[in-house]
């Protein structure tokens, strides 16, 4: 009896501890729960970022508004699930109702039409 006592009270410390957490299960913190992404241009590539960096399509790399450069979120793909993770090295998107610009790679590895310019998606911040 005291067994099946000390599993539940265990089991109900882990479940109140986990309430109101805005962890995801994978240990992001949820930044934006619904927000627009979009790709660079091959015409920047080469480019200098705001953080100084040389900016390459091929790389994984994000531009944000607010966030810290260096920062790791992890952008998931709101339709299908598939999701990348990304450092953050530019300002932008500038274009209105836009939130995360992405590098094309790691557009292109979560989006199912390649044709669209634009998914919504959930942004996670991992570090």
């Amino acid at each position: 009896m005291r067994k099946i006592a000390a599993v539940l009270l265990i089991f109900t410390m882990l479940v109140i501890a986990s309430c109101g957490s805005s962890r995801s299960a994978a240990g992001g913190k949820v930044y934006d729960k619904k927000a627009v992404a979009c790709y660079y241009a091959d015409k920047f590539n080469g480019k200098k970022t705001a953080s100084g960096e040389k900016f390459s399509n091929s790389k994984y790399t994000a531009a944000h508004k607010k966030l810290d450069f260096g920062t790791k979120v992890r952008v998931t793909n709101l339709k299908n699930n598939k999701s990348v993770v990304v450092t953050i090295n530019d300002r932008g998107p500038f274009s209105r109702g836009r939130d995360i610009d992405l590098s094309k790679k790691a557009f292109m590895e979560i989006t199912d039409n390649k044709n669209h310019g634009e998914i919504t998606v959930r942004i996670e911040v991992l570090n």
